[in-house]
């Protein structure tokens, strides 16, 4: 067995959960070895987070039983899970935002990250709350660590110091339980790979039997094709539909860039670089100190994402929990909350054209559910992704701001929301796309612009949009020019 020898860790035999109607996992049996690195893998809602969870006591099984260390256990709370050595690093961050770095860490800082421990959680990136989530799981001195997918918020630099610390703690002895998207990063860590569709385990085996293709197919049930759609040429004519010149704002300086309608442009850089400040610059949902912004020929006026909204732009936030949902709230309310005053009469929603028109633009994005009164945060990860494109098809804007689209969302999601991107693009659309992941800029951008220290550093087309280029523009490094490529 994977691991450092002394047998299995944790065997869960017939764990079955269901919430509500939908049967989340069925009859899984499985064995983790001690000092192992296991990775679960499989689309959103397959059963990942849901296994994760009941090992690290934050949901109880309906059926079956979990054996620690040969011992039959029983959960009822993450308390008891700790105190009996296994912790969770949830997808879902949870950063007390009063607190300093130090004190949501509880023991002070571990090595590995550079954060300042007097830092206030309020103040913290996505990337950085990531960090203190997992310096706090590593301060617990965890024999087991449930990690949902720790690496989605951090950019390369970061992920690789983690994938360091993981194989140290692996070879330590503590066992690593790791919930990813990244099928590469699985293939390149994990000793075994357990594939869960709909709930039901498809297999466990080495990983170094699988393949990013063989889990692919396994975990959807068929071959998932090219990775990105194919990209349509823009029109020579076609109108610009996004301009900003000499735009400045906090972490913003002189940015000048068009969008032209039918184009994607990819936004690309360290993170910190001023991705995400240029975008709630350009959507007014930061103050702009100078310069200027036209949506299909017309100035940007008024203040508030509102102003930039009814003007035709609209923005994909980096963070759906934080910035785009209300997880508390319908579907259909998170869905028409853009487009209330087409779907009001005297300050009163009319009902029914709400549910129409909610179900017509969640059939467009390719999201079904039972019910539109359930709240948003029943839908997996993917789902609620696309719930938040539903919103920005039901307002029907000119130009589209998504920022990190496809984080923390599985392959099938991926795909799916890749293709709505080209289709907005066919259809007209101006899109300014933001990632971190350099393979799905180039795969979807028309060109590519580069941040760095809140600058467009370069812009790429042709054959210059290679990732090497990026990265050079991105550190600085001497040959990267401002505009490379035809």
């Amino acid at each position: 067995m994977p691991g450092d020898g002394q047998g299995p860790h944790v065997e869960l035999v017939d764990i079955g959960k269901s919430f509500g109607g939908v049967r989340a996992l069925d009859g899984i049996t499985l064995t983790i070895g001690k000092g192992s690195i296991h990775a679960l893998v499989g689309e959103n809602g397959a059963g990942k987070s849901t296994l994760g969870k009941i090992l690290a006591g934050v949901i109880a099984p309906d059926h079956g039983q979990l054996l620690l260390d040969g011992e039959p256990v029983a959960f009822r709370s993450p308390r008891e899970a700790i105190v009996r050595g296994i912790v969770l690093i949830a997808q879902e961050l949870s950063i007390a935002p009063a607190l300093s770095v130090a004190e949501n860490v509880f023991l002070g800082t571990e090595p590995g990250f550079e954060l300042a421990g007097d830092l206030p959680g309020r103040g913290l990136r996505t990337a950085d709350q990531q960090k203190v989530e997992i310096l706090r799981a590593l301060c617990r001195d965890a024999r087991l660590i449930v990690m949902d997918e720790p690496t989605a918020a951090l950019p390369r630099p970061d992920a690789d110091r983690l994938y360091q610390v993981i194989r140290r703690l692996a070879a330590g002895g503590t066992t690593i339980v790791l919930v990813s998207h990244f099928l590469r990063e699985v293939a390149g860590l994990a000793d075994e790979v357990t594939i869960l569709r709909d709930g039901h385990l498809v297999r466990t085996a080495p990983a170094a039997d699988e393949t990013e293709e063989s889990m692919l197919s396994s975990m959807l049930g068929r071959s998932l094709g090219t990775t990105f759609p194919a990209r349509r040429p823009v029109p020579a004519q076609a109108p610009i539909v996004l301009q900003a010149r000499g735009l400045s704002a906090p972490g913003v300086h002189d940015v000048s860039l068009d969008v032209r309608a039918g184009e994607i442009v990819g936004l690309a850089g360290l993170v910190g670089s001023g991705r995400t400040e240029l975008a709630r610059a350009l959507c007014r949902a930061q103050r702009v100190t100078a310069g200027t912004v036209s949506v299909a020929g017309a100035p940007l006026t008024g203040q508030g994402p509102w102003a930039a909204l009814r003007a035709g732009l609209a923005m994909i936030p980096e963070s759906r929990k934080e910035q785009g949902l209300m997880l508390g709230r319908p579907i259909a309310e998170n869905v028409s909350l853009a487009s209330l005053t087409r779907l009001s009469d005297l300050g009163l929603v009319r009902r029914r054209a709400e549910r129409q028109a909610v179900t017509t633009v969640l059939g467009q994005v390719g999201v079904r559910v039972q019910g539109q009164a359930a709240p948003v945060s029943t839908l997996s990860g993917g789902n609620q992704q696309k719930a938040l494109f539903a919103r920005i098809l039901l307002r029907g804007p000119r130009v589209l701001v998504a920022d990190e689209p496809t984080r923390g969302v599985d392959v099938g999601a991926k795909r799916a929301i890749y293709e709505l991107l080209a289709s907005l693009a066919a259809e007209g659309l101006g899109v300014l796309l933001i990632s971190s992941d350099a393979e799905e800029v180039l795969g979807l951008a028309h060109r590519v612009l580069v941040m760095r220290a809140g600058q467009i550093a370069a812009e790429l087309r042709g054959e210059a949009m290679t990732e090497a280029a990026i990265l050079a523009a991105s550190f600085g490094a001497p040959d990267a020019s401002t505009e490379r490529g035809a």
